[in-house]
């Protein structure tokens, strides 16, 4: 029988996609899954939190609400689409908005009805805006300030960013923003982002590409071109010394988390540090679990994870004290361990195992038709559509040199941001 690396290697699933640009700047890809009786209908814009400016914020997320409240054409946006058998949902971060419906593929042009007419034509009266302030602002207490941890995510951005946009949370930064905004800023902010310049639309189906090009020029060809121009995210200064923030919390747990800039989701950079968190973290095998949680019984739960931004993000490291752990002994724990990793690097058989659990989930992510769509439009954001192709080997060509160095440059005291998150 055969290794399951080889296995892997030899079972990857290509995407198969076309691509082509409508003259006012939609630019669609259709991925064609004969076995499919359904299609997946998703339409990314390039809107997210990193879009907004520092005193009007959580004004993607809010839009992510607005766009399901109807049209002129439409009053009801899940009424015609329960009548073709479909399903819809959305979401929000950082750096894009996404909408997506599956449906049987014989009613995809409902799909493509509902999301042409909505793009330019959403009816936001003052009584819609209200409610869905409202909607928002308490989302934001449920999330931030009624929850144990509510805040940390938000503590933690204020640290590791002081000029970039991902300083704030995708929901905003503070709630005043969206209890305060006016109909006037909703609408251009509507008016600029939600344009087929700013938009991809992407299809998985049974039918033929050249058969959802002309769809799409059916439904989306006629909305006329905005002038859309990207915006200019100012870039994040390199950070030259160590940040750190201690608050007193009503928690079950003391939590410590520890982040460092990382590269953007374009460079190797990315690949590395995807990685470096799994030698870490990557299941109850990985070293932080088998050491300090198992081994030295230090903490209750430890992680590792990459944020995934699209411009330079973070690699976080988390844990949760047990009470009898001081923040002392926790910190020096989990340093001697990104230490070591830089030091020395990670064995072929974390290696091996690491690599095949990357492949293993892309392989089965892809048989989805609706994660196929929606990786499409991704990468299309990306600026790199054949990547969606290509990151198997990406993951297959790093060695264990490359994540020690990587890991090296990485775990530098001067370019972490510590927050302590103690329980009272």
């Amino acid at each position: 029988m055969l290794p399951l690396w080889l296995l892997i290697q030899r079972t990857a699933i290509m995407i198969t996609y076309e691509s082509h640009t409508l003259s006012n700047g939609l630019r669609v890809v259709a991925n064609r899954d004969s076995d499919s009786a359904m299609a997946a209908v998703n339409l990314l814009y390039a809107v997210g939190a990193r879009n907004e400016s520092s005193d009007c914020t959580g004004f993607a997320h809010l839009f992510e609400h607005l766009m399901f409240r109807g049209t002129s054409n439409v009053p009801d946006f899940d009424a015609p689409l329960q009548l073709a058998c479909g399903e819809n949902n959305a979401f929000t971060n950082n750096d894009y908005t996404d909408y997506y419906i599956t449906l049987p593929k014989d009613n995809i042009e409902t799909a493509l009805w509902l999301e042409s007419d909505r793009m330019r034509g959403l009816a936001i009266s003052d009584e819609v805006l209200e409610t869905e302030k409202r909607v928002v602002l308490e989302e934001y207490n449920q999330r931030y300030l009624n929850q144990p941890y509510g805040d940390m995510w938000k503590l933690l951005r204020g640290m590791c960013y002081t000029t970039h946009p991902y300083r704030w949370p995708t929901i905003g930064l503070t709630p005043d923003h969206i209890r305060d905004a006016s109909m006037a800023t909703v609408r251009r902010f509507y008016d600029r982002y939600y344009s087929p310049e700013n938009c991809i639309l992407s299809v998985g189906s049974g039918h033929d590409p050249e058969h959802i090009f002309a769809l799409a020029e059916k439904w989306f060809g006629h909305i006329p071109a905005t002038g859309f121009t990207r915006d200019m995210i100012p870039a994040e200064p390199t950070q030259t010394s160590a940040r750190r923030l201690e608050v007193v919390r009503d928690v079950p747990a003391t939590a410590i988390m520890i982040a460092f800039p990382m590269g953007d989701r374009l460079s190797r950079s990315y690949y590395l540090c995807d990685m470096l968190t799994d030698v870490l973290a990557g299941g109850t095998s990985a070293r932080l679990y088998q050491r300090l949680v198992k081994g030295r019984r230090l903490m209750g739960a430890t992680n590792a994870y990459i944020t995934g931004d699209v411009d330079p993000g973070l690699l976080v490291v988390t844990a949760n004290l047990l009470p009898e752990t001081s923040v002392a002994e926790a910190e020096q724990a989990l340093w001697e361990e990104l230490r070591e990793l830089a030091n020395s690097a990670p064995s072929d058989y974390e290696l091996t195992k690491i690599k095949n659990k990357f492949e293993a989930e892309m392989t089965y992510g892809e048989m989805n038709i609706m994660n196929k769509a929606m990786n499409l439009g991704y990468y299309s954001m990306l600026g790199d559509l054949p990547l969606i192709n290509r990151e198997a080997e990406l993951f297959r060509s790093i060695t264990r040199e490359e994540i020690a160095a990587a890991a090296a440059d990485i775990f530098r005291p001067e370019r972490s941001s510590t927050l302590i998150y103690a329980k009272q």
